[in-house]
């Protein structure tokens, strides 16, 4: 399993993603779940990835092969796409083509066709975007209102983000939330493991701000760790009892 959250503030995109993909007593599997596309100043394309490692892997492969959007067009990748919606229906037929491939064979096999991806990013000369695609290929977009997608083991790391998430939030806000949120998720479900891997874009600048994997060791990681835990118990503390 694997957790991924992106957010679209007013200062630009925010996405952690971590990278485990299997856990169990004697098997931990890792494997960057982030794919990043930029041509710094004209476009940056970020795309991270929950579900079947197969079918997320085959489809990166398709879109940096080529695909035409429309029957007749000559084949687009990410790094000739026109704007962020048509790099959003790029993955769509990514996964379409994936599925005609594969699809039947790992139904055969007891498996469904399970993919999810977060695509968020900029090309020059339009607005800053984040999609949900979904296995079948459509997706929706983030919106002032909605401005968070999660895809993965979202459930532990989601009452933070409805309490909190807001588009007025800074880049540096939005990074301490996405942490505490895959804190907690952390904490909760050992099939999500560090690294982590964050990145931010800054809106207007079409290409990447931070790309950094956090390790265990990370102190800033850490000390969020340590005083959300504190926070948490001493907020917990201070409500007083139930009336007798």
């Amino acid at each position: 399993m694997t957790y991924c959250v992106g957010m679209v503030v007013d200062e630009g995109l925010v996405m952690v993603s971590d990278s485990r993909t299997n856990a169990g007593v004697d098997h931990i599997s890792v494997f960057r779940k982030l794919s990043v596309w930029e041509d710094p100043g004209q476009r940056v394309i970020a795309l991270a990835s929950a579900g079947n490692l197969s079918i997320s892997q085959s489809v990166v492969d398709v879109v940096n092969e080529g695909l035409p959007l429309e029957k007749g067009e000559d084949p687009k990748t990410m790094m000739t796409v026109d704007g962020m919606r048509d790099a959003a229906r790029l993955i769509g037929q990514a996964l379409r083509t994936v599925d005609a491939e594969d699809g039947e064979a790992l139904r055969q096999q007891g498996m469904d066709f399970n993919a999810a991806f977060l695509l968020g990013g900029q090309v020059k000369g339009g607005a800053m975007r984040l999609f949900h695609i979904y296995a079948a290929g459509n997706f929706i977009e983030a919106t002032d209102q909605t401005p968070f997608f999660q895809i993965g083991e979202t459930k532990y790391g989601k009452p933070i983000l409805d309490r909190v998430v807001d588009h007025s939030l800074s880049i540096q806000e939005g990074i301490k939330l996405a942490l505490i949120s895959m804190d907690s998720t952390l904490r909760s479900n050992i099939s999500v493991g560090l690294p982590l891997d964050l990145l931010t874009i800054q809106r207007g600048t079409c290409k990447v701000n931070t790309l950094q994997s956090i390790e265990e060791d990370n102190p800033y990681f850490r000390d969020l760790q340590k005083r959300w835990g504190r926070a948490l118990r001493t907020s917990f503390h201070r409500i007083p009892g139930m009336p007798a």
